[in-house]
């Protein structure tokens, strides 16, 4: 039986009722109803049992057992008759009983007159779908003749406060719950023996969660909790399902657990995960804002098993833990012994602690504010020159290229700050919400046919460029084109603030570590304002150099002329190839390798490349004309190695050569895809050194890695020792979502190093691009661990 049943068999049974939900209108009767017991002693040695089973219903023979009689009272074997043949879906070849059934208890009672013994069962309606009852177990007394007489007395039995449905249960409370199990409790932890003496008993129900699974949590010191797990002999908790939470106004933060060594448990559905049977004690570091004595309300949420028996649905505990008062040299203390989980200046949290980059720079955020946001800036003007960001820069060029010949310098820089603002509000917001909900609203405009609209608007920019709306289009048409060009290319504010947000959401910049800092600060602080002025400033810092290159654009474009047709043919280019980079986020190699080799073609094709040259041309004709034969030959090749098999644009023609497909197979490391948080702990549970990779199609950073990084030889013996995982969310759906969320991730590329113990070595988390020759290094310091 799945663990999913279980669990829903565990609920019921504590709950003490039940619901059926079934596809058809009859009422499902209770299981007293159901299964009606009536007890009758035919002498001092035997009790006759007889069920009256409703119509539609019957019994499973192995499920009825008889147990925990009371002092004096032995019980011999359960005489059963035989029952009809059935083939279950969940049990196999069965014995089931139809209509009425009856069995024998012999017994033996040493004194007194009254049998008082258990009666267990467990049964189906044979609705469509099936529905079965969880387990049933009932308390009967007989009232026995003396020894010299055998007159039976019939007897009801009653149902008693273990039974797993309630008697005043109304039927269509138990319509709504049972239906949901479709299937008997098969691994039910019932008596599988054959007899059913004393000692053997029925079956044994699990304890309730609050027996199972004891929490209490004490204050060992000013700036450290020591939390217990108690559980009897027989059950275990998860490490992996435990979390634990100080209330929000506390102003206490929990330093990372460090999880004493568990046990490696084979899981029917995680596969290897490491749990603690007995009693487990967890010490706990914490950062406090204040040293006065007080009340620290501590919730945590677990998840555990009876071995070999059923799993209990999540649970919630919440204790209150008095803290002693700390000094100021005591609270400092505990506060650089804890790692900063919640944000620190950096001064303190980096006392003794390994932090990730982002970390590092989340924490300046907490300190000297003023210098933080001047870093922030700092960070942006290098993000400018990053491949996420650099496509920006023939964007914004383009629009005011397209304004006319005579933009003036103080529309173009009017034209290119507004143009930075409106990116820079919506990539804020975004960023905000992505601190605030876990969701990247930028991956959410990654979907294809929103990249393709937007591929095609840059098409549109580029035909207007080239001066095509000047065919004999019908006349709507071409107004129409007209109308959209002119408000897209800079017409007028409003059309370049709409560049702006567009930028921001499709073309924009990739997650960095200054990027990631800011909304991880947001996320744990909960201060959206502070942690979006600091995106604000960083994406001020990204956009300056746009509005210099804009402004320069307005004052150096040349006027009218034959050299402004030059010049808006080239952004003409330059808006085609950026629709092709859009699209090469989701179509496949080999067409972008065709359109690349297409463009490239057509613009030596424009340069001349065919034409002859006459006699004493001029220098720059000439230099037109060598750069029209390198494009045109560098097309041909994107043309023949997209026909050959090749898949990678700066190598088109590595195809071509013999043994080409195993040499690019052997350069690429051999990574596991992985989708959830379940799939990485089932990976997690083999106690090997784990490397995570999140990759997007839209990533360009992502395929960065890929092709400057994962293929060269010395990162292949640099992990050589890991088990290599790649998590792709480029679909950006609720589990792609939740695995980001589970390490506080905004989006990709990240690269994450975990030990053979499964904990993550924070210190040497990855966000962005790194070269081979560092990135060696950083998996060899992961790897001392």
């Amino acid at each position: 039986m799945s663990r999913i049943a279980r669990v829903i068999l565990t609920v019921l049974a504590f709950a003490g009722l039940g619901q059926a939900q079934a596809q058809s209108d009859t009422d499902l009767l209770r299981v007293e109803e159901a299964f009606a017991l009536t007890t009758t002693a035919v002498d001092r040695d035997t009790v006759r049992l007889e069920w009256k089973i409703a119509d539609g219903y019957y019994l499973y023979r192995s499920r009825i057992k008889t147990g925990k009689p009371t002092a004096g009272l032995s019980l011999g074997s359960l005489e059963l008759p035989p029952g009809e043949a059935k083939h279950d879906e969940f049990l196999g070849d069965v014995e089931v009983y139809h209509g009425k059934v009856a069995a024998t208890q012999p017994l033996t009672l040493e004194a007194g007159d009254t049998a008082q013994f258990s009666v267990s069962i467990q049964g189906c309606h044979e609705l469509d779908p099936k529905i079965c009852y969880p387990p049933h177990a009932t308390t009967v007394s007989v009232k026995l003749p003396p020894a010299a007489a055998a007159a039976p007395t019939p007897v009801l039995a009653p149902a008693t406060a273990g039974a797993a449905l309630t008697a005043g249960a109304p039927a269509n409370d138990l319509k709504s719950a049972l239906g949901q199990l479709g299937k008997p409790a098969a691994d039910a932890p019932m008596d599988t023996g054959t007899g059913n003496t004393a000692d053997a008993g029925t079956e044994k129900l699990p304890l309730p969660p609050e027996q199972a699974f004891v929490f209490e949590t004490i204050a060992t010191g000013p700036g450290e909790l020591l939390a217990r797990w108690t559980m009897p002999k027989g059950y275990y908790l998860y490490r992996d399902k435990t979390r634990l939470t100080p209330a929000a106004d506390s102003g206490v933060a929990l330093g990372q657990l460090q999880w004493p060594a568990g046990v490696l448990h084979k899981d029917e559905h995680f596969g290897e995960v490491t749990v603690y049977f007995d009693q487990v004690e967890l010490p706990i570091l914490i950062q406090r804002d204040r040293g006065d004595a007080g009340v620290l309300k501590l919730t945590t949420e677990f998840q555990g098993c009876e071995n070999d028996g059923i799993c209990y649905p999540v649970m919630t505990r919440t204790v209150s833990v008095d803290l002693p008062a700390a000094s100021a040299e005591q609270l400092a203390a505990g506060n650089a012994r804890a790692l900063p989980t919640k944000l620190q200046p950096a001064a303190v949290a980096n006392a003794g602690t390994e932090q990730s980059e982002e970390q590092a720079l989340a924490a300046r955020l907490s300190s000297n504010r003023l210098l933080a946001l001047l870093s922030f800036f700092g960070f942006g003007l290098l993000l400018a020159f990053t491949p996420c960001v650099f496509p920006l820069v023939p964007i914004l060029s383009g629009i005011i290229a397209g304004a006319g010949p005579d933009v003036s310098t103080r529309r173009a820089f009017v034209l290119s700050l507004v143009y930075v603002l409106a990116s820079s509000v919506v990539f804020t917001i975004a960023g905000v919400v992505a601190g605030l909900a876990g969701a990247n609203l930028q991956a959410a405009f990654q979907q294809p046919w929103i990249l393709t609209a937007f591929a095609l608007l840059f098409v549109l920019l580029s035909l207007s460029m080239f001066g095509f709306y000047e065919l004999q289009l019908p006349g709507s048409l071409q107004n129409r084109l007209a109308a959209i060009s002119n408000r897209q290319q800079g017409g007028s504010l409003l059309g370049v603030g709409v560049m702006g947000v567009l930028s921001a959401l499709i073309v924009g910049p990739c997650v960095a570590p200054p990027l990631a800092a800011a909304v991880l600060y947001i996320s744990q602080t909960g201060d959206p304002l502070f942690g979006g002025v600091a995106l604000f400033v960083l994406s001020l810092g990204m956009g300056a150099p746009l509005v210099v290159a804009g402004t320069a654009a307005g004052r150096l474009l040349p006027r009218a002329g034959a050299w402004m047709e030059t010049v808006k043919a080239v952004f003409g280019v330059s808006f085609l190839a950026l629709a092709i980079w859009m699209l090469a986020r989701f179509l496949d190699p080999v067409w972008t390798m065709l359109m690349i080799g297409a463009l490239a073609v057509a613009c030596g094709i424009y340069l001349g490349a065919l034409e002859r040259l006459p006699e004493g041309a001029p220098g720059w004709r000439t230099l037109w004309k060598a750069l029209g034969m390198v494009l045109l030959i560098a097309g041909a090749a994107q043309l023949v190695g997209a026909f050959a098999g090749s898949r990678d644009p700066l190598q088109p023609l590595k195809g071509l050569s013999a043994g080409a497909g195993a040499a690019a197979k052997d350069e690429h490391l051999a990574f596991r895809t992985i989708k959830s948080v379940e799939d990485l702990h089932r990976v997690l549970g083999e106690g090997r050194p784990v490397l995570l990779d999140f990759y997007a199609d839209w990533c360009v950073s992502c395929k960065e890695m890929e092709k400057f990084t994962f293929t060269k030889p010395d990162v292949h013996a640099a992990l050589a020792g890991y088990t290599l995982l790649k998590a792709d969310v480029t679909a950006n759906d609720e589990t792609d979502q939740a695995l980001l969320k589970h390490f506080g991730l905004f989006g990709p590329p990240a690269t994450i190093f975990f030990g053979s113990d499964g904990q993550e070595r924070r210190g040497q988390r990855l966000i962005g691009f790194e070269a081979a020759d560092k990135f060696v290094t950083r998996a060899a310091k992961a790897g001392r661990r």
